[in-house]
Order: C-alpha cells, then sequence, then structure tokens
C-alpha cells in the first residue's frame, strides 16, 4: 500500500491469576475446550507463541526498486520508488509470495530473510486483479524452511489468526486478531475484482503488503493486501486474499506476468481518444526487462485524473495482442493464456494505437 497508516498497538495484559484444577482435571478441561471451540486465553496465546515460532523464518521484507510517474506541482515527473513489503517463502526452490501492487512494475528486487541474509528475485506470476505476485528467488538461505499453505475455505469467522510481516520496514512483527468476514470476489474492491478476501481485525500498516496471514496451526491462510480506512491509519478493517484463491490463480496457473499496468478504455473516454475500437488497454507503467519493455509498449508520459484515479496518458492503447483482439474486458484473459504459453525467446506480437497511428510491435519473451 503507498498510503502510510499510523501504526496502532494494543497491549493486552496477561491474566495475573488462575485457578488451580484438581489434579488430572485440566486435560479433561481442554479436551472438552477443543471440542466446543473454546480455550482459555493464556493456551490461545500459547498457541500463537508456538505457531509464531516455527513459520517466522519463511516470512521475507521484500524491497522493490523501480521508477513511477507522478504529478507534482502541475506537471508529471517520473520519480523513483523503493517500495517496502513482505512476502512468504512457500516452496524449497525459492518461490515467494507477495502483493502485485508491490512489485508489479519493480526494476529491482531483493528479499531480506531472518537471519539478516538477502537475494535477488524476479516477478514469474502475476494477477494485479487480485493483487497477487510469485517470485523467483536466485537462491535460498540453508535452513529456511518454506511455510505449508492451508485451507481457507475451512478457516471460520471468530477464528484467532496471526499476521507476520514488514510494518514500516519492521521485519517479523507480529499481530494478532481474529477472522471478522469473508467476502467473495467483486464485492470489496472494484480494482482487485478477482480476489475472495478474509477480513481481519488483525492490524495492517504499510510495509505488511504481501505478508502472510497464518492460522494456529501455523499455515498459510491468506495473502495480505489492504485495508479500509477514513484516516489513513488502521482502523480493524483489513483484508487479505484467501490461499485458495492463491492457489488458483498463482500457484496452479503457468506462470505469466507482463510487466505492465494497464487502464481500460472504453465508452465515450474510448470515443474521446479516437480509438478505432470500442475496447483497448491504455499502457501507464513499464519495468525494465519486463515482457512488455521486451515488446517495445510505451508507458504514459503525462498524468491525468480519470474516474476519479490518477492515470498515465499518452502511453501505448493496445488493440489487440497474441492474435487475439481486444474486444471487452474479458479479452485479455485469452492473451494471457496465449502468452503464459511462450517460452524464453519466443516471439510476442502486440497492436497499438501511438500517436493516433496503429502499429505492430513484435519482441521476443526474455
Amino acid at each position: 500500500m503507498r498510503q502510510s497508516p499510523l501504526h496502532l498497538t494494543v497491549s493486552v495484559p496477561a491474566p495475573r491469576g488462575r485457578i488451580a484444577p484438581r489434579p488430572r482435571a485440566l486435560p479433561l478441561l481442554l479436551l472438552v475446550g477443543l471440542l466446543l471451540g473454546w480455550l482459555p486465553s493464556s493456551v490461545q496465546a500459547q498457541g500463537v507463541v508456538s505457531a509464531f515460532q516455527r513459520v517466522n523464518g519463511s516470512v521475507v521484507l521484500v524491497r522493490a526498486k523501480g521508477k513511477d510517474l507522478t504529478a507534482q506541482g502541475g506537471s508529471s515527473v517520473l520519480v523513483k520508488f523503493n517500495e517496502v513489503g513482505s512476502g512468504v517463502l512457500v516452496s524449497s526452490d525459492g518461490k515467494v509470495l507477495t502483493a502485485a501492487h508491490v512489485v508489479q512494475i519493480a526494476d529491482e528486487i531483493t528479499v531480506h530473510f531472518l537471519g539478516g541474509e538477502t537475494a535477488t528475485a524476479r516477478v514469474i506470476a502475476s494477477e494485479p486483479r487480485a493483487d497477487l505476485a510469485l517470485l523467483q528467488l536466485s537462491r535460498v538461505p540453508a535452513g529456511v524452511q518454506p511455510a505449508p499453505m492451508g485451507d481457507s475455505n475451512s478457516v471460520q469467522v471468530g477464528e484467532q489468526v496471526f499476521i507476520v510481516g514488514a510494518p514500516y520496514g519492521i521485519a517479523h512483527s507480529l499481530t494478532v486478531g481474529y477472522v471478522s468476514g469473508r467476502h467473495k470476489p467483486n464485492t470489496i474492491y472494484a480494482e482487485i475484482p478477482l480476489a475472495e478476501f478474509l477480513q481481519t481485525d488483525a492490524a495492517i500498516n504499510q510495509g505488511n503488503s504481501g505478508g502472510p496471514m497464518f492460522n494456529l496451526n501455523g499455515e498459510v491462510i491468506g495473502i495480505v493486501s489492504h485495508i479500509i480506512s477514513k484516516s489513513g491509519g488502521f482502523e480493524g478493517l483489513g483484508f487479505v486474499v484467501s490461499s485458495n484463491m492463491v492457489r488458483q490463480l498463482v500457484l496452479e496457473k503457468r506462470p505469466f506476468w507482463s510487466g505492465a499496468t494497464w487502464f481500460q478504455i472504453s465508452g465515450d473516454l474510448a470515443e474521446y481518444l479516437n480509438l478505432p475500437q470500442p475496447f483497448g488497454l491504455l499502457v501507464e507503467e513499464v519495468a525494465e526487462r519486463s515482457p512488455a519493455k521486451a515488446i517495445g509498449l510505451r508507458p504514459g508520459r503525462a498524468v491525468a485524473r480519470l474516474d476519479g484515479k490518477d492515470i498515465p496518458l499518452g502511453g501505448d492503447i493496445v488493440l489487440a495482442a497474441m492474435g487475439v483482439q481486444l474486444d471487452d474486458a474479458t479479452s485479455f484473459e485469452r492473451v494471457r493464456e496465449r502468452w503464459a504459453q511462450l517460452r524464453s525467446g519466443d516471439e510476442m506480437t502486440f497492436r497499438v494505437l501511438r500517436a493516433g497511428r496503429v502499429i505492430d510491435l513484435k519482441g521476443r519473451l526474455p
């Protein structure tokens, strides 16, 4: 998240005393508590401590560097950014889950581990419409174990969970809360229509994006995406993409990353921009060493406000790609499928509207 929410810390005192049960009665009480879904707070806390100690080493801090076109003082300026986010190692061969908005247009990515070791990384798959990305590390430090993926369908509202991440760059910070809701795709955030969200009151701040939410078994049940806040600070409304959606959209699909961000052009705007068809994709930003860069796609050069959002204008408008005409928003899914079939060195073809002229672009997949 590019906002800078306030960091709210709530301290809950531990119980000062407890009633000593009769010998051999405690295991029976715990068994009953487990069956009824109730446990004393001290036992719950111990469960969090134990799970945190098991998975903390799999959580990483993600630093992403790149360039971003922004409006400053009435003009458009290309500025360097140094985004800080979080992630989690999910395979022994070095695959890390994080948020797409942290790394989608990054030129350089570095991952920092608990022991102080670092590794470079590259994006191998992303789905911005669910705010998910998958990184491939150059190396995995010895002894670092991946975190297991959990079944988010089994998660219940009211279940205790914890988040580990790097709020404001403070790595391996723990926050604890509860699952406070579950939301179907395209019901919470219009710009992230594909994500199923688990809602939580566990504190989420800038730098937590892309980090894991765990159940008390130490299983990843979600990836942190964003908050809803009127103040800019955390107000108890945090949203993570469910782990089963992560599997469906990133882990089980063929890897795909364009290295670009897009803005959909249709209706009156398409007519205003003189598109030769009713739909197109305006190229907003392009990462270095990305497939979009290899094709020769040009990003926007000036920022304008459209539909309440700052949009870089002046870039290419994609009309067709990989032999697929972009007739509507669903067309790009077919482009994605064809693009994902390519291997390094294969040819990519795009047709774009550039400065009022329709031109064809060709490039090789890096």
